[in-house]
């Protein structure tokens, strides 16, 4: 009686230290695999590990490549009427900017590949909030997506943000960047609030919108832009990356954007003066490039001048003019 009274309290001490090296031995080993297979998806010849998404674009590791983030002033060049045209085996491109704006849709993914290899980064250009005829996508909108017609734009509508299938068809647009190697995106036309849009948007909807832009962005290690949309900027700054403007001077706004700058986040700003194309005169380039009057706050801007078209003309605030070279077919944009 007494030897087996004695026995048992060692016994279950036993059986808890054989189970504590069990489950040490049992971590050990997950911890390792988890550890090769990360280390695998990361040495491996593009195979991650990840299943496709809706497009058929592989869902990146998270630790595939680093964000890139665009820095205060950083040049630019945004062509959105024509795709450019570039040989593959380019050994420039004019202008000699740091980042390109180009169109998603109309841009192949053999001239973004040539432009990385020239080292430039490219963002790409979609309308986030707005039906546009024409894309290869727009005949999954249905009638309730839409809106009233934008003011200037013929058959262009406002999107219901809110909408399921509005929002399912921008994953697959920022799937598509993803595809094309395009390092971040410029959705358009998120300012439908402040427009006569037809669906009762508001500035919530373009908040939470821009919200779901990012966290479908984000797998992607793309950039995220906010076009526009000044009136929401203190909402969604945490969020993006950049601003693209315009003609904030016109309209002496630019104050209004320049807490992306105070947050060290480029603005990407375009003005449109009349005789944009030939020589801006002097007074003109004064009044776009300057800090004061109606250009208050435009401070650290990444600043260019282009035609109303986007084409492929461009002149900076050191008057420096150049012209990429663009196809003779007109995009939808």
């Amino acid at each position: 009686m007494g030897g087996k009274s004695l026995s048992r309290p060692w016994s279950l001490r036993k059986k808890l230290l054989v189970g504590v090296l069990v489950a040490v031995v049992v971590l050990g080993l997950a911890l390792g695999l988890g550890l090769g297979l990360t280390v695998g998806r990361e040495d491996g010849d593009g195979q991650d590990g990840s299943q496709p998404t809706a497009t058929g674009a592989p869902l990146p590791s998270p630790t595939a490549r680093l964000p890139w983030r665009p820095q205060v002033n950083e040049s630019w060049q945004i062509v959105l009427q024509n795709s450019i045209v570039l040989a593959p085996d380019a050994t420039s491109v004019t202008p000699d900017v740091s980042i390109f704006d180009v169109d998603l849709f109309d841009t192949s993914k053999e001239t973004i590949d040539t432009l990385h290899r020239l080292g430039k980064k490219v963002i790409c250009y979609f309308s986030g909030g707005s039906y546009e005829p024409g894309r290869p996508d727009s005949g999954e909108f249905e009638d309730a997506d839409s809106g009233k017609e934008l003011d200037g734009w013929p058959g262009e509508k406002w999107l219901k943000l809110s909408s399921a299938n509005v929002r399912r068809i921008m994953k697959g647009r920022v799937e598509l960047a993803h595809q094309k190697g395009c390092d971040g995106v410029d959705p358009d036309n998120v300012d439908g609030f402040q427009n006569d849009n037809g669906v009762d948007l508001t500035a919530e909807d373009s908040i939470a919108f821009i919200s779901y832009l990012s966290n479908i962005t984000a797998p992607f290690n793309l950039t995220l832009g906010l076009k526009n949309a000044g009136d929401i900027i203190s909402n969604v700054l945490p969020v993006v990356h950049f601003s693209v403007n315009e003609q904030c001077v016109q309209y002496s706004e630019c104050d209004t954007f320049a807490p992306f700058i105070e947050a060290g986040k480029p603005v990407f700003h375009i003005e449109y003066p009349d005789d944009a194309g030939s020589t801006i005169q002097e007074n003109e380039v004064d009044k776009y490039c300057g800090d004061t009057g109606d250009a208050e706050g435009r401070k650290g801007f990444s600043t260019v001048m282009k035609k109303m078209d986007l084409d492929g003309w461009v002149e900076d605030c050191d008057r420096k003019v150049g012209t990429t070279a663009v196809n003779a077919t007109k995009a939808s944009r």
